[in-house]
């Protein structure tokens, strides 16, 4: 677990990659901000995350597994990630910003990604 990135992830590398080629400019990590978004667009007061299934719970496949091992602990982590994302969303729409949150399992269908982030952003 001590090798698990939680910035520059292939998932996020690939939505860059689409913001880029839709000719958008936008900065990374941003730490003023709560939850110190993945991308940030700062002339538009918009902002993504990129969640793993995984570490921020979604509700697909991925997102349901937990590890047979110290069960509890693994349970009470995950559960407090997902409850500090609602709370930076939340802080996040009080200081008027938009926020986008693609999660893992939805780069795999590169169109309709796509369509979502240019819409989201125009």
């Amino acid at each position: 677990m001590s090798q698990v990135r939680g910035k520059n992830t292939k998932p996020e590398k690939i939505v860059r990659s689409i913001i880029r080629k839709l000719g958008f400019r936008y900065r990374l990590h941003y730490k003023k901000l709560p939850g110190k978004p993945d991308l940030v667009f700062p002339s538009r007061k918009e902002v993504i995350f990129v969640h793993g299934c995984y570490w921020h719970r979604h509700t697909c496949r991925k997102g349901k597994s937990i590890p047979a091992t110290n069960t509890e602990f693994w349970e009470q982590k995950l559960e407090r990630n997902k409850e500090r994302d609602k709370e930076n969303r939340k802080e996040l729409y009080k200081l008027g910003w938009d926020v986008l949150t693609i999660w893992e399992c939805q780069i795999k269908n590169h169109e309709k990604l796509i369509n979502r982030i240019d819409n989201f952003i125009r």
